[in-house]
């Protein structure tokens, strides 16, 4: 039974690989049999393009490229069906871009001939921002309440769940139900650098609130022993499912 909640743990858990492609392939063989998912971002895809998507699927991993696209709904679609096609399990897009770009953004993915149907989230609030960084570029309603509105745009118009920080999981987990995903990075180890995160929870906390996806990054990439933290954030996840 502990082997069961170890490994539906480590299904959880993506682990963030923003760096370069030659730190990025010596993290994945390093977490080769013990993670399941990593993040591509737009720093390692800029660089590398589609054809480091295709090398993580091929060393077993399962990729969610976090490109988080936000332009007019013609863009979006053929971006979508772009990303897609390099083999992504999961694809970001902005909550802000509206109900047609989301829309965009489905039929972009959907078009795609797959084994596998790709999934889509919508960003809400960076977990970087804050209430006063919201007021700061016109958004004067509360985050909660800001966060809470992109959610429902996104999952009407095709999304398949939301990014969010773990202080929203749990009224998310509420608001879209049981099947939605909803992927939370700031997710940090008790006594880990915030970095440039401002709404963060631990592991366990964002399980409990109701994540079904951590994305951890400088926490497991920039430790000492890599391998050793994501053994000991996989066992915090176990206790919490």
């Amino acid at each position: 039974m502990l082997e069961d909640r170890r490994a539906e743990a480590a299904d959880r858990v993506i682990v963030a690989l923003d760096c370069d492609r030659t730190e990025a392939v010596a993290l994945a063989h390093k977490l080769a049999g013990k993670a399941r998912w990593v993040k591509v971002g737009m720093t390692l895809f800029y660089a590398e393009g589609p054809s480091i998507v295709d090398y993580f699927r091929s060393q077993g991993f399962k990729v969610f490229l976090d490109l988080k696209l936000f332009d007019i709904p013609h863009q979006v679609r053929g971006a979508a069906a772009s990303a897609v096609a390099t083999g992504a399990d999961i694809l970001s897009i902005h909550g802000l871009g509206g109900a047609d770009m989301v829309q965009a953004a489905r039929a972009g993915a959907d078009s795609c001939d797959r084994d596998v149907e790709p999934r889509v989230i919508a960003i809400t609030v960076l977990t970087s921002m804050s209430q006063g960084t919201l007021e700061t570029i016109g958004v004067g309603e509360p985050l909660t309440d800001e966060v809470k509105r992109l959610a429902t745009l996104a999952c009407t118009n095709g999304a398949d769940g939301v990014v969010c920080s773990p202080n929203e999981a749990a009224m998310l987990r509420e608001l879209l139900g049981p099947d939605a995903l909803i992927v939370t990075p700031g997710v940090r180890p008790t006594g880990a650098a915030l970095g440039d995160q401002s709404r963060v929870a631990t592991p366990a906390g964002a399980i409990k609130a109701g994540a079904s996806h951590l994305v951890v990054g400088r926490p497991i990439t920039a430790a000492d022993d890599p391998v050793a933290t994501f053994d000991a954030i996989v066992d915090e996840v176990a206790e919490a499912l």
